[in-house]
């Protein structure tokens, strides 16, 4: 019987969950393409760095994941650069692969928007995973330096967050609780810490669940984080940013978490795409036009029964590479396509050390119940991950 070649584009949430699925079909021969050799799990991008992590435990090696599987999945580094739809070949900077079905799944970027002066070149992002590090670094190093100071002088560190959105108030909650017990725990004489949000809207958290927002709200001022919304930022120095109301702010580095903008590939593809630049897809996640193509996670925007946009979430994400799975199953044994009914079964906002506020189901949680509802929820998905990742690296190294 011939194999079915799916070729799977970007390792992500949406892509492994994707693989997963697919990979319990003998039949189907996958292949994995991402540039980067790792999977970064970004919704513990809070915990690595505040120092609670270290990269290991929230990055996923692709080569051994892809090993885990029963010899129908591979993994290879290359940077996909174009596609071929009509004749079903992906275009890498290394080599041209053929394919039966394929499935993109490629994410999204940090957008750093250029009118805003300085901002790329002064301000750091954290959806990949060596800018996350590198600001980790910067942290602790500036944290090191007052404390080195100690006694001389004691200038505040100051840490600006542009983006009030779920990723910023995760890290600027993270950020405040560290250097609060940091500072305390350790009785050191320079303590100052200013942080701030600077927000476009005219609260945080713009789409959430109203109990949640202000939960969020009043944790955050609980751990001195100052929240400035109906701002934005226009220009950012090496030691300062300027907001659209004229306040100056000194800062030691910043945080931009303001939006996101499609994967680069994008923009290359000769595909439908909304007025944002992400993939149309239609009902059953396919790309119009294209036999056998779906696009899957952040790279594509979805609708609820309401016409409104489903939140792109890690949750989202794997809800449609499940039935992104299906449905490929489906067209290899003549089936019909399901549609998707998805929504977001949840949210889950950390808040600090000990503390989260959550929604599940309907039912809202906060404190230490919800941070351990978060925990449990981050180290079960790293759980299934490790597994393949241990079975693929003892083949490797079984000699």
């Amino acid at each position: 019987m011939p194999k079915n070649k799916i070729i799977v584009i970007g390792g992500g949430y949406a892509g492994l969950r994707a693989i997963e699925h697919l990979a319990k079909n003998p039949h189907n021969d996958i292949m994995l393409l991402d540039k980067n050799p790792y999977h970064f799990m970004q919704t513990e991008v809070y915990d690595l760095i505040a120092n609670e992590e270290d990269f290991a435990q929230v990055s996923v090696d692709l080569f051994t994941f892809c090993m885990g599987f029963d010899e129908n999945v591979v993994f290879y580094k290359q940077d996909v650069t174009n596609i071929d739809f009509k004749n079903k070949k992906v275009i890498t900077d290394v080599n041209r692969f053929n394919y039966d079905y394929i499935i993109l799944a490629v994410g999204s970027r940090t957008k750093f928007n250029s009118n805003v002066i300085g901002l790329r070149k002064y301000s750091y992002g954290i959806k990949a995973l060596h800018r996350a590090m590198y600001f980790k670094q910067k942290f602790e190093m500036s944290l090191f330096k007052r404390v080195d100071a100690s006694g001389t002088t004691c200038n505040a560190l100051n840490i600006i967050i542009a983006g009030g959105g779920l990723s910023g108030v995760e890290i600027a909650a993270q950020m405040a609780s560290f250097s609060l017990d940091f500072y305390s725990s350790n009785n050191f004489l320079c303590r100052k810490l200013n942080i701030v949000i600077v927000n476009s809207g005219e609260h945080i958290l713009k789409g959430v669940d109203e109990k949640l927002v202000k939960k969020s709200d009043q944790r955050l001022k609980e751990l001195e984080v100052i929240i400035k919304n109906n701002r934005k930022v226009v220009e950012v120095t090496k030691s300062s940013v300027i907001l659209s109301c004229g306040e100056v702010m000194q800062m030691d580095f910043m945080i931009y978490a303001g939006g996101v903008e499609p994967n680069h590939l994008l923009y290359e593809l000769n595909v439908d795409k909304n007025e944002k630049g992400y993939i149309v897809t239609n009902k059953f996640l396919e790309i119009p036009d294209y036999e056998n193509s779906f696009a899957i996670g952040d790279c594509t925007t979805i609708y609820n029964k309401d016409n409104e946009i489903i939140s792109p979430t890690a949750d989202v994400a794997e809800q449609m590479a499940e039935l992104c799975a299906k449905n490929i199953n489906n067209l290899i044994n003549k089936k019909q396509l399901i549609a998707h009914k998805i929504k977001s079964r949840g949210m889950l906002i950390a808040l600090g050390r000990g503390y989260a506020v959550s929604k599940i189901f309907g039912m809202y949680f906060s404190g230490y119940i919800a941070f351990i509802m978060k925990k449990a929820v981050e180290r079960l998905y790293a759980k299934k991950l490790d597994t393949h990742s241990r079975k693929g690296c003892k083949k490797i190294f079984k000699d």
